[in-house]
């Protein structure tokens, strides 16, 4: 199917979906997105309990622009499969909820998007980033007969490893990546709102992010690694790595120093990554920036705010490609955290299955 074509919905129809968490910092990116979406139709907007029965507009605390006008004076309802009845569902969801409502929809015959931590490293659920590991979803056919679903629950990745895995996958593709030391800069937007307090964060560093180096560590290896019918077979490689808040808007940088396995000049490598697409299925898609992977030569880039909005902030922009003393190579990665990070690696994903024909009829 030529890209034009992919901007049709599949079948001439528009998916109905619905936002789990919709009045949160994610959920309000899903809203945002969804509002000017060519496939799917925004029909629920689901949250707490404390904002469930208000107007959208006063349950929300808007944080970006305008709020689309189609969505202001919707109903908030309960983030419950018997009130949700759209066949697929984004979750905006904090990991503690999500542990339980995901499954209940997933049971219910949706397929639930999810941002959410929670069932990110299970062994049957596809931690999936299109452009890399689109056989991923080889999966659902081992999770829907060892569960019992009819529906479904495809992850993406934490915010920061979206980014870095972007950077790592056309060099892992072509060199093997057998090491890597990452150190973080990652913006307060990931921390949600109000996320971390003013007097914290200004004029500081924060260097300890919850829970982020082993997301890092472990979801890296999951998405690098090789579909082998119901299993993935993790990539091989050591990572270390260290996390830091920065008083930063949006936008996750990512300085990598990378031990590869068949040694690469700067050259080789830069040329990897400046032809490298992605796989074929996740282009042309609705969310699909027409570089998922952009390179600056510029020696003081990738910044947050001059690059952060690169491909409607699906695009990850790498530069500072030079030798590494004591490893091979070293870079800087840097991507919009809410958008390529979360909500739109989640709408993205959900293209990918319509494409290819896997998600429930609209």
């Amino acid at each position: 199917m030529s890209a034009p074509d992919r901007l049709e919905a599949p079948g001439g129809r528009r998916w109905p979906v619905a936002v789990l968490g919709a009045t949160g910092a994610v959920g309000q990116t899903f809203v945002r997105l969804l509002a000017r979406h060519p496939w799917f139709e925004l029909c629920g907007l689901a949250a707490s309990e404390r904002s469930a029965g208000r107007l959208y507009r006063d349950a929300a605390r808007w944080l970006e622009g305008d709020m689309p006008a189609a969505v202001a004076y919707q109903e908030v309802v309960p983030c419950d499969p018997a009130v949700v009845r759209a066949p697929i569902v984004f979750s905006a969801l904090d990991a503690a909820a999500a542990q339980e409502i995901e499954p209940a929809f997933a049971r219910a015959g949706a397929v639930v998007l999810s941002n959410a931590r929670s069932f990110r490293m299970e062994p049957d659920v596809p931690l999936l980033v299109p452009e890399i590991n689109p056989a991923h979803l080889s999966l659902l056919d081992a999770q829907r007969r060892l569960r019992g679903w009819d529906g479904a629950i495809v992850t993406n990745p934490n915010c920061s490893t979206a980014v870095l895995t972007m950077a790592l996958a056309p060099l892992h593709q072509a060199f093997g990546v057998r090491g890597l030391f990452v150190a973080t800069m990652q913006a307060v937007s990931g921390a949600g709102y109000p996320g971390v307090p003013s007097l914290d964060i200004l004029g500081n560093v924060i260097p300890f992010i919850g829970g982020e180096e082993e997301k890092i560590e472990t979801e890296t290896l999951k998405i690098l690694g090789r579909a082998d019918g119901d299993t993935i077979s993790a990539a091989q490689m050591a990572i270390s790595a260290h996390t830091n808040r920065v008083a930063v808007e949006h936008g996750h940088t990512v300085c990598v120093s990378i031990a590869l396995e068949r040694r690469a000049s700067v050259g080789d490598a830069l040329e990897v990554i400046q032809q490298w697409r992605g796989a074929p299925d996740a282009r042309g898609l609705p969310s699909s920036p027409p570089l998922p992977l952009a390179y600056s030569d510029a020696a003081d880039r990738p910044q947050p705010r001059r690059d952060a909005g690169a491909g409607g902030g699906m695009t990850v922009t790498v530069g500072r490609l030079r030798p590494d003393p004591v490893l091979h190579l070293r870079l800087v990665a840097m991507g919009h955290n809410t958008i390529r990070g979360a909500a739109g690696a989640s709408l993205l994903n959900a293209e990918l299955m319509a494409a290819r024909g896997m998600l429930p009829d609209p």
